[in-house]
């Protein structure tokens, strides 16, 4: 059984290229797979590994800068759904473009998940799925707005074309785990909206905590590694990846005329060109090839 542990801080790293090394170094002696980005704005990330060695990464993290207090989620998994682990520095740890958006600054109120129902159901209140349109397309909370995007990068241009829409409401977001909606919370303050929520934990405390009599999510839960999908008590999903968009599938998707393993589905069979589809191709012979070795080949290994 291994522990899999989602988490983010936002803090302030002076120097997170120092951080990277010893955190690495920390993760490869535990066996930890998966991957964090560290950036000056804090840390995110989803690790996998031995529940000893989990509690060793999370305990080490809980030392750095302004992480006393630094929260996780945890669910369990029968396999790793990690190929290999990554520790990369990157501007932001979630990336929204805006160079004046600042968590630390301000956020939404916070919604515990057993406050959540109460809240959406106002008949003043807007709700808003942050994520990309993909994860929408899987699950989303009852009545929610889907934006419709395509990347983060995407959401303050849909607000801007659609504030109107949401004049005299309040508003309540959403997201996986609630890191796009510490920096969207604080991009609609920016833009002078009042009354924002967020949901705490994201999707995956409110699927853990809130009894499935008692939901209003409807679907699954897209998460960014091996198990794909999630659902009430974060129970592993039917859902499977197709290794040439990253989009989620199911199984009964596979029998569809445009699916071709490893080379597309019935979501991007149109949106390549022979020529990638043909290099898909190689890239699956050569996978095959690595698993009659009895080896794994990384291309296709989540997390990747």
């Amino acid at each position: 059984m291994y522990t899999i542990a989602a988490l983010y801080h936002f803090t302030r790293f002076d120097n997170p290229d120092a951080l990277r090394e010893p955190l690495l170094a920390l993760c490869r002696a535990e066996d930890i797979r998966g991957i964090l980005l560290l950036a000056q704005e804090g840390v995110n990330g989803t690790i996998a590994g031995p529940r000893a060695g989990i509690d060793r990464v999370l305990a080490y993290l809980r030392t750095l800068p302004g992480c006393a207090d630094l929260e996780h989620k945890e669910s369990t998994a029968d396999a790793q759904p990690f190929g290999r682990l990554r520790v990369r520095l990157k501007k932001e740890i979630v990336t929204m473009g805006q160079p004046d958006v600042d968590p630390l600054a301000g956020t939404g109120h916070y919604v515990d998940p057993a406050d959540w129902n109460a809240l959406i159901a106002s008949p003043d209140v807007a709700v808003i799925d942050t994520r990309n349109d993909y994860e929408v397309a899987i699950g989303t909370f009852q009545g929610a707005i889907d934006p419709e995007t395509a990347s983060f990068r995407d959401f303050p241009d849909w607000w801007e074309a659609n504030k109107e829409r949401f004049h005299n409401k309040r508003i309540a977001m959403f997201c996986t785990g609630g890191i796009r909606c510490e920096k969207s919370t604080n991009f609609l303050l920016g833009q002078g909206v009042e009354d924002v929520y967020h949901l705490k934990g994201g999707i995956l405390k409110y699927l853990e905590e809130v009894p499935q009599t008692e939901s209003t999510w409807e679907g699954e839960c897209f998460v960014f590694d091996g198990r794909v999908s999630v659902g009430h008590g974060l129970r592993e999903g039917p859902h499977q990846l197709c290794y040439a968009c990253r989009r989620p599938i199911l199984p009964a998707d596979m029998a569809r005329p445009e699916y071709e393993h490893g080379v597309s589905c019935h979501h991007c069979a149109g949106e390549t060109s022979e020529d990638d589809k043909n290099r898909f191709r190689e890239r699956q012979k050569q996978i095959a090839l690595a698993e009659a070795r009895g080896e794994k080949h990384m291309t296709n290994l989540p997390g990747d």
